[in-house]
């Protein structure tokens, strides 16, 4: 008789047959797709109330003195957090106010020339209803962002914005999903079409974005990463080909700048010119510098962006770049690995 291994009692662990796994496979990813859809669906169902009263919203958050205060409970404060986070960064003053602090004593940072943005999917979270009252009758204006056009949150606000859906995703149809997808969504149409009246730019979300990518390669200038003063490898027009090469060797750029006698570039001789030159020649003694540099090389202003720079190598794949001034000076050099350091690219 076979002994088995499970232990009385125990329930013998279930084998999954290959069918079994292949059934559940489709239907994570037919609910999965499911999903996607159904959010999808709710933010198009959206277009059609981005209307005049969207305006109206548009218009006081424009008009505001103060700051945006966005505040929700639950998983419309999850959503109302990113909503402030994106207004602050596309250039609309806000921040995130959670309702059950603001009742108990947090309500003392709105002031009468604040916008008080709330969202509630069902209108009636009671911690926002018990703050709204006391908020208007200071004059602070209160904007709504709910799913119920007939809630407590909609009567009391200056304007209300419609954010409901008609399902949410999933087959219990009870967790937050498509309607916090869509408050998401119409938070950032607000923040996109505020930055486009403020005329907000690129390099205006570049300053508030100073520690990421973006703003690296657009507050960063030539100037801020190029080599300098004793630090730029050149030579006169009358240096021998061997005075360029100990200059090179010098200043570890893989290069060398060859100026005229009033510091202006009359061209560059760089590792790849050598290599060129040794399969032509190998008789380097009674060589000019100038004899065998390159007559037009790329140059670039100090002024310019560092990304420009890093565009410039890119596109004619080279990894120096003599830095000049308006009159043709040499006045700095760049390898592409300053480039990196600088972490614009």
């Amino acid at each position: 008789m076979p002994i088995s291994n499970v232990p009385q009692g125990a329930r013998a662990p279930q084998i999954e047959s290959a069918a079994t796994s292949s059934a559940s496979s489709t239907r994570q990813i037919n609910l999965g797709r499911e999903v996607l859809e159904i959010e999808a669906q709710a933010i198009l169902d959206l277009r059609a109330h981005v209307d005049a009263t969207f305006v109206e919203a548009v218009q006081l958050i424009l008009q505001c003195r103060g700051r945006v205060v966005v505040s929700g409970i639950g998983k419309s404060g999850h959503i109302a957090r990113k909503i402030a986070a994106t207004f602050a960064s596309t250039g609309t003053p806000a921040f995130f106010v959670h309702p059950a602090e603001a009742n108990h004593g947090d309500l003392g940072m709105v002031t009468k020339d604040d916008i008080f943005l709330a969202l509630s999917n069902s209108g009636e979270a009671a911690e926002l209803l018990t703050i709204l009252p006391i908020l208007k009758r200071q004059g602070a204006k209160l904007i709504a962002m709910t799913g119920n056009t007939q809630s407590s949150l909609a009567a009391l606000a200056d304007v209300h914005l419609y954010a409901g859906v008609q399902k949410e995703a999933g087959p219990l149809n009870l967790a937050p999903t498509a309607s916090t997808t869509a408050a998401l969504a119409l938070g950032d149409a607000l923040a996109v079409v505020l930055l486009d009246q403020r005329g907000f730019s690129a390099e205006d979300f570049a300053r508030s974005h100073p520690g990421g990518a973006l703003g690296r390669r657009l507050l960063t200038h030539v100037r801020d990463v190029m080599r300098s003063g004793a630090a730029i490898p050149s030579v006169g027009l009358d240096a021998t080909l061997t005075d360029a090469l100990l200059e090179i060797s010098r200043k570890g750029l893989a290069m060398t700048a060859i100026v005229d006698a009033n510091g202006k570039v009359a061209g560059i001789f760089t590792d790849g010119d050598l290599r060129r030159l040794v399969e032509r020649t190998q008789n380097f003694s009674n060589l000019k510098v100038a004899d065998v540099m390159h007559v037009h090389p790329r140059l670039i202003g100090p002024e310019r962006l560092a990304a420009e720079a890093a565009d410039l190598m890119e596109q004619h794949r080279i990894n120096q770049l003599l830095v000049v001034d308006a009159s043709g000076v040499l006045v700095g050099a760049l390898h592409i690995h300053d480039l990196t350091t600088a972490k614009v690219i």
